[in-house]
């Protein structure tokens, strides 16, 4: 791996993505591609380009791929671009999908390019009461007449890069993530956690798995280095249920009727212009997902270091619980915890 091509690359993902690949002396070039202007923070060394292109439009592809990308000799792709935000639409499918397909059947005409790298989700797995807790890479797609576009669009994307696996010169590997947990990440949780009050459907308290932006680029690194081919699960170091992260980031929990969520979060998504959307997020606030990390262990040598960067500490939320109320079983339920 000697030069990189990094899509999406403007991100919170990619630009950690960006800033360990810069500190590899046998990088000798790094490629950022992302539709918005060149950001001063990227500029960090000489071997750092910025390019702006629209991977929704064919044309800007072909012009990536069959410019800089084979005038400069990418070895490596590592593909991220996405909507942050949930947008459906013709253009959201040209991104994520058609654009997907087309930047790996364009660079398979380029010699130089040996290893293609796709950054797929966790959110494209099935969840329900009758799947397992522990999601491996054999775990059941999330498709059908009730799954939203977005959902619908990672899955389509990611089984286009899985269906050339064995079938291209070139190495690719898919790596489905844990949900990154970090401002501008994209994360339907992170803007989920906003609110002063989080709503949460009664008598469900799911376990749920995120990563840090730090561990994720470690782990894209880390495929972009190798030449296994496959797909693989990237767990998090950090796997809390939801009521607990809800504390963590010292929000109010309030259990509701399941039935209610929907349409209050479509009012709040309405009325503030927030952006977590209780379809995308279906399941997930009800049956718990944790990513098994096992294959990515043993091929690629990623296991999560690095945790999530709470807004409070564990002793903090304790605190304000037992302030609440010391006696209650909460309340005594987070002493004991804050002491293990």
């Amino acid at each position: 791996m000697s030069r990189v091509l990094v899509t999406g690359g403007t991100t919170t993902v990619g630009r950690a993505l960006v800033r360990k690949l810069l500190a590899d002396p046998d990088v000798e070039r790094v490629l950022v591609v992302g539709n918005e202007p060149q950001r001063s923070s990227l500029a960090l060394d000489g071997r750092l380009t910025h390019l702006q292109a629209d991977l929704a439009r064919e044309r800007s592809v072909r012009s990536l791929v069959f410019g800089p990308v084979r005038e400069e000799g990418v070895t490596t792709i590592v593909h991220m671009a996405t909507h942050r935000a949930v947008v459906e639409g013709e253009r959201a499918h040209a991104l994520h999908v058609e654009g997907t397909r087309r930047l790996l059947h364009f660079a398979e005409r380029v010699p130089s390019v040996r290893r293609f790298v796709y950054r797929s989700f966790g959110s494209v797995y099935a969840r329900d009461a009758r799947l397992p807790v522990r999601i491996d890479e054999d775990h059941p797609l999330r498709i059908g007449t009730r799954t939203p576009q977005t959902i619908l669009d990672r899955v389509e994307a990611d089984l286009a890069v899985c269906a050339r696996m064995g079938m291209s010169r070139i190495s690719i590997a898919v790596l489905r993530c844990a949900e990154c947990l970090a401002p501008g990440a994209g994360s339907q949780l992170w803007d989920y956690l906003q609110s002063k009050v989080c709503l949460r459907p009664m008598g469900f308290d799911p376990m749920i798995n995120v990563i840090s932006d730090e561990d994720l680029s470690r782990a894209l690194l880390l495929a972009a280095r190798s030449d296994a081919e496959g797909i693989f699960t990237i767990p998090g170091l950090d796997t809390l249920p939801l009521s607990r992260i809800i504390a963590r980031f010292g929000r109010r929990d309030v259990p509701i009727p399941g039935p209610a969520v929907r349409p209050l979060y479509r009012l709040r998504r309405v009325a503030i212009r927030a952006d977590f959307h209780p379809d995308v997020s279906r399941g997930r606030l009800h049956f718990g997902g944790v990513l098994d990390g096992e294959r990515a262990a043993k091929v690629l040598g990623y296991e999560p270091e690095t945790p999530v960067r709470w807004p409070l500490q564990l002793t903090e939320v304790s605190r304000r619980s037992m302030v609440r109320n010391p006696r209650s079983l909460r309340g005594r339920v987070e002493r004991w915890l804050s002491r293990q």
